[in-house]
């Protein structure tokens, strides 16, 4: 477990996929981030890397070769990462490919992810480096969960998303038996950029945008105002997701998408994909903001 403190957040981060796992109040003690009850969903905030959702039948093709690769990747569980860089305001984590990930993703890469607490404001940082002689294939993103309603004295019903912009979009349907992505779409918008929360909103699993004008979302109380905001302005599509009836939400920075049911399953088709060259890097980050109000 790593740590960065300041005088207005205590941040927890785990090494086992180096997961943010803490997101608390310095003076109040008020925890903003999910705690992983193991009996409704059992953690925090994943990191998402190489693929986004799952695949069909779990699987994928590469030059004609078939491979295994669990929903949304393999880094959220994967215990090899390594502290790369500490200061007092920031921490990077690493993964390296090897022998074992190579059976499931033949590529040779790094992947870092840097965690920088200034004041308020929590910046996520995903860097991917093509270590190979061919292009690489990868999506990524986060999955972060957050406490929803905050006191007891509230419900979920009381809490609503609030984007930037108003919105139009539509939200794409997963086939509920397989996890893919369907054709079909169905509105997710009130007020003309709200969304409001309530226990069965999630029955149909996560609301899935390709097309937000937005670029970042605030978790918000009716009357008490925005508790955080979510900036995700490296991210081209966003999920919004929990488990039905669970006090917590998920807003889900990603890069990349669920297979679609058509899917080929060649993963340099994949919707949604990412190529970076051999030895490029890329670099794609998100912010965590929480309202001062809530601080003290």
């Amino acid at each position: 477990m790593y740590s960065l403190k300041n005088d207005v957040l205590n941040i927890h981060i785990k090494t086992i996929g180096a997961e943010l796992c803490n997101i608390t109040s310095a003076q109040n003690a008020t925890e903003f981030l999910w705690q992983a009850d193991p009996t409704i969903w059992g953690s925090h905030a994943p990191n998402l890397f190489p693929i986004i959702g799952s695949m069909k039948n779990d699987s994928y093709t590469y030059n004609n070769k078939t491979y295994h690769m669990p929903k949304h990747g393999f880094v959220r569980h994967n215990d090899n990462f390594i502290v790369k860089d500490q200061s007092d305001s920031s921490i990077t984590f690493s993964l390296t490919s090897n022998d074992e990930l190579y059976k499931y993703y033949p590529f040779l890469f790094e992947f870092k992810i840097t965690y920088t607490l200034l004041g308020n404001k929590l910046t996520i940082n995903h860097t991917v480096t093509n270590r190979d002689r061919k292009a690489l294939y990868f999506s990524l993103g986060g999955h972060p969960a957050f406490n929803c309603p905050l006191s007891k004295d509230e419900t979920y019903t009381d809490y609503y998303l609030d984007f930037e912009h108003t919105e139009d979009s539509q939200t794409y349907l997963l086939n509920m038996d397989n996890g893919l992505l369907t054709n079909d779409t169905k509105p997710a918008f009130s007020d003309g950029n709200k969304i409001k929360l309530r226990p069965d909103l999630f029955n149909a699993d996560a609301l899935i945008f390709k097309d937000l004008k937005s670029r970042s979302v605030s978790l918000s109380h009716h009357t008490r105002g925005k508790v955080l905001t979510v900036n995700y302005s490296g991210f081209k599509q966003l999920g919004i997701w929990a488990k039905p009836n669970a006090p917590y939400v998920c807003i889900e920075p990603w890069l990349g998408i669920a297979d679609h049911e058509t899917t080929d399953q060649k993963i340099e088709n994949k919707e949604g994909i990412l190529s970076l060259e051999s030895g490029a890097i890329f670099e794609a980050s998100y912010s965590i903001e929480i309202d001062q109000k809530h601080l003290v």
